[in-house]
């Protein structure tokens, strides 16, 4: 059974996520998560975070954060332009810009921990992280498992094909082989409303842009963002679909129950405003990769517009 999805308004879309959350409480390039040590100061230089982990179930105040000198970020590590990390082995990308300020912010260095798409929730709930950047949609099931603060970002989803065999009827998206990252909202909408597509999972986006350039399938559903990003710089590929699914939106995230940081994280967001933050984010990482072709009036979200 097909089901058609259709775009929400951007009202609907915050005002079901605000009462789910009321309710209960989104080409890469680098090394994968799994390649890299637990920790990464933001100068490149690899550190073990191995003494200061959490126990299961705690999270950091921001008093503990100051006092350890250092403020742990999850991002991911091969997902550019947002995450990524260049040959110099350092991180770059529109997340490592905003976690950046947040450690400046906050007086304290910043330890970049890698992470995978599925393994975002349970970072924060060990206490392997004080904060997820990783590209985080608001969910309202990840919304049962971690705190969301305000969006900073909006995406939908893209469909990435080849040029010569484009998809531009979404009803047919059962009719291709179609790759996700596993634990994405890709993977979650495919499942759930498109039960007899041939679906394959990855753990990495590498490993789904090397499925797609040896054959092994011929759609990709992923962040538009993400589709846009891969196929402007792959030939033989386009994003036939830039708005696949609802608009979605994109956040930090804290472990369940940490208030203090997410009220922190709230009141950066509306001190950056003013200073136009994202869109100076914006044309610093993500404007070489789109030019013309996304706007950041479409992609980034000043002060959290609450």
């Amino acid at each position: 059974m097909t089901i058609a999805v259709f775009r929400k308004s951007r009202l609907a879309t915050i005002a079901s996520i605000g009462a789910a959350m009321t309710l209960m409480a989104a080409c890469s390039s680098g090394p994968s998560a799994s390649d890299l040590p637990t920790g990464a100061s933001g100068s490149g230089e690899q550190t073990t975070s191995a003494e200061s982990v959490a126990e299961p179930g705690d999270f950091r105040s921001i008093a503990d954060i100051q006092d350890s000198g250092a403020v742990r970020i999850g991002v991911f590590s091969d997902k550019a332009p947002f995450g990524s990390v260049n040959a110099d082995g350092e991180y770059e990308g529109y997340d490592i810009v905003f976690g950046e300020r947040i450690g400046e912010d906050l007086g304290v260095d910043v330890e970049w921990v890698p992470v995978e798409a599925a393994s975002r929730v349970e970072f924060l709930e060990s206490g392997k992280v004080d904060i997820i950047l990783a590209n985080f949609t608001i969910t309202p099931e990840r919304a049962e498992k971690v705190d969301f603060a305000d969006p900073y970002m909006q995406v939908a989803l893209g469909v990435a094909t080849p040029e010569d065999n484009p998809l531009t009827d979404p009803d047919e998206i059962e009719s291709r082989d179609v790759v996700v990252v596993k634990g994405t909202t890709a993977d979650a909408l495919l499942t759930e409303h498109y039960p007899d597509l041939e679906l394959t999972k990855f753990e990495q986006y590498t490993e789904v842009t090397n499925a797609l350039a040896d054959g092994r399938a011929d759609a990709w559903v992923t962040d538009n963002t993400e589709a846009l990003a891969w196929t402007g710089k792959t030939d033989g590929w386009e994003t036939s679909i830039d708005n696949f699914g609802d608009e979605s939106y994109i956040a930090p995230a804290v472990a369940k129950g940490n208030d203090e940081l997410r009220q922190w994280l709230n009141d950066e967001l509306d001190s950056l405003a003013p200073e136009q933050f994202f869109h100076k984010a914006f044309d610093e990482t993500l404007r070489p990769v789109y030019g013309d072709a996304v706007s950041p009036d479409a992609l980034v979200i000043e002060g959290g517009e609450r």
